[in-house]
């Protein structure tokens, strides 16, 4: 059960859309995860990459880590190791992970947290379950998604912002049936918290069985919904879309006043998810640049690549371990995910 609830009769709901004037998005392609080691062991569910990577931009990973109940000296995490030239956003639904990073940077996220890491032009860092976790076991479930960087942003200092569940954006639908978390971005007018170099939108929803969720959507995004469990309808073509499974969207049936989103949760759902159906709504703005990557590094030419790796060899990435310093913040402001400055 996800750490972040709420009765959605008492929060602001979404606006309803106008279903005649209204651009539903088509369903373009439907993704099964496919299962991968990380780490130190650990299983991810990882729906891309694999597609076409103009469908996912600016997105390039994403994993699905759990739910898993650990048994003590189960859990695992990663050691050491660089990034550069992109974001790494860890959503821990329940249970906890904790981070550090080469500019001191980091902390535990456990329980509906999120940890927004730039990397950009260069970082190292760590992330383990913490002690008790790995001693007593218990529940854990997150999500780790990529986010490409800007050619001109990929060279900026590194940031870390630390996203308490408590300042996630909590919405209803327009019906007051089903909850959605905004952890970025911006959707019906209501703000995330997650400040972003590339404008995107990052929801988590849960829609109650048999209810139907109508999202306005930015016309200049693009639209992902991945399953995180139970099973559901998605678009107005109405295609099945069980646990993880990656939808990708296209665009519209036609240019109505406004682009939109229909999902529809199954009248009953599995013993796993009782709540309803539990997904993740991604979107962002194609940056439609070149893309060079090679394990942890993103730039946008081979070149770029072959400096990184000489870069992390020498040392230039920061040193293990970090003390605790100031963050750097860069001359180049960020913009919010609805593109403002």
């Amino acid at each position: 059960m996800p750490a972040i609830t709420a009765d959605p009769l008492t929060l602001p709901r979404l606006p309803r859309l106008d279903e005649a004037g209204t651009g539903w998005r088509r369903v373009a392609k439907i993704i099964t995860a496919q299962r991968h080691l990380e780490g130190e062991g650990f299983q991810v569910r990882r729906p891309f990459p694999g597609v076409d990577l103009p469908m996912a931009d600016p997105f390039l990973l994403l994993d699905h880590m759990g739910a898993v109940e650990y048994a003590p000296g189960e859990a695992k995490g990663t050691p050491w190791h660089p990034h550069r030239g992109f974001e790494t956003v860890t959503y821990i639904i329940d249970g906890a992970f904790q981070h550090q990073d080469t500019t001191g940077g980091g902390g535990l996220i456990s329980n509906g947290d999120t940890q927004w890491m730039t990397a950009a032009a260069g970082i190292q860092h760590i992330e383990q379950p913490p002690p008790e976790l790995v001693a007593k076991g218990g529940l854990f479930h997150g999500i780790q998604l990529w986010v490409n960087l800007p050619r001109a942003q990929k060279w900026v200092n590194p940031r870390y912002q630390d996203i308490e569940a408590r300042n996630v954006k909590l919405l209803a639908s327009d019906d007051g049936s089903s909850l959605v978390r905004v952890i970025a971005g911006s959707l019906g007018g209501y703000e995330g918290p997650g400040v972003t170099y590339t404008p995107i939108n990052y929801l988590h929803a849960t829609v109650a069985p048999g209810a139907r969720l109508a999202l306005p959507w930015p016309r200049d995004f693009n639209a992902l919904v991945y399953v995180l469990s139970g099973r559901g309808l998605v678009g107005t073509e109405e295609i099945g879309l069980d646990e993880g499974r990656l939808a990708v969207f296209g665009g519209s049936h036609h240019k109505g006043d406004q682009d939109g989103i229909m999902l529809r949760a199954a009248d009953v759902q599995p013993v796993a998810s009782p709540n309803g159906w539990e997904i993740l709504v991604l979107g962002g703005m194609p940056l439609r640049e070149p893309v060079a990557r090679y394990g942890p590094f993103v730039m946008n030419t081979r070149q770029e690549i072959v400096q990184a790796f000489e870069d992390f060899q020498a040392g230039r990435m920061g040193t293990i371990p970090a003390e605790r310093v100031p963050h750097l913040t860069s001359a180049d402001e960020p913009v919010d995910a609805s593109g403002n400055a």
